[in-house]
């Protein structure tokens, strides 16, 4: 270890820091006043935990839920009903909204059924889902699997149908005359855009029904179920936890997807001028 610059590692380390909290001191500065008005309004207005929780209490109980490993527990069935249903939704919503998007004949067959289904809430399919799948997990994934659905086939539709003609007609030029060959090299890679926004909205949309897929009683555990078990019980605090939770890992959850489709997936995209 002789001669190596200890000093210099905890310089940049301090260097790091300094600049991380100059370029998000705006977004911690707004949280943090968040927090201390949370706090304050919860001891010295409201003064009643079942009202509103301090940030203090949530806090505690997030480290109860912790210590007792309930958390891990509920957060690992969530994501196994948000992903039945997320990845549910890819596999038959984008196909569907190709076909859609790209076959004239198909779009007129489909798009009155779709508009009929599409307005219907995912919290009234419930009862079917229950009568379908029994209390499962995957009757959980069926509802979350409808509110993701109907974003990703519109996404995909218009995403097909604004495919410049000459790019189609390009294709044909350079050989691609079958449907099968231009939906794959032309239509697909360029609708990649207004599909990715769709599944990312679908997510968002998925994401919200989750409390309402696991309140009937799915699992005995699960982020959404907890939220309505700790309501009756009326543990306020630690439905805040959960609701926090929820949010937060939804951003988290937005943030990695966006991450690898603009990063990774569209990263061509960087030269587009909008």
């Amino acid at each position: 270890m002789e001669g190596l610059p200890l000093h210099g590692i905890g310089g940049n380390m301090n260097i790091n820091l300094v600049e991380a909290i100059r370029k998000n001191g705006l977004e911690i500065l707004s949280i943090s006043a968040v927090i201390v008005i949370w706090q304050l309004f919860a001891d010295l207005v409201v003064n009643n935990k079942l009202l509103l929780p301090s940030f203090t209490d949530v806090l505690f109980s997030f480290f109860k839920i912790i210590q007792n490993g309930t958390l891990f527990t509920d957060l690992s069935i969530s994501l196994l009903h948000f992903g039945l249903g997320i990845l549910s939704a890819v596999f038959i919503g984008i196909p569907i909204g190709v076909a859609m998007g790209w076959f004239k004949s198909v779009n007129r067959a489909t798009d009155p059924l779709i508009e009929i289904v599409r307005p219907i809430p995912p919290l009234a399919w419930i009862p079917f889902a229950i009568v379908w799948f029994g209390l499962t997990h995957v009757s959980a994934g069926f509802v979350i699997f409808i509110g993701a659905v109907f974003p990703i086939i519109i996404n995909t539709v218009e995403g097909f149908k604004s495919v410049p003609r000459v790019y189609v007609e390009a294709a044909k030029v350079l050989g691609c005359m079958k449907d099968r060959e231009l939906i794959r090299y032309v239509a697909l890679p360029s609708s990649l855009p207004s599909i990715a926004a769709g599944i990312r909205i679908a997510m968002g949309v998925g994401w919200m029904c989750l409390v309402a897929a696991e309140m009937f009683g799915v699992s005995t555990n699960g982020l959404g179920y907890k939220i309505w078990w700790h309501y009756y019980l009326h543990q306020m605090d630690f439905v805040l936890v959960y609701m926090l939770i929820l949010g937060f890992l939804g951003l988290l959850i937005d943030k990695i997807f966006r991450w690898y489709v603009d990063g990774k997936l569209l990263k061509w995209r960087e030269g587009v001028v909008v």
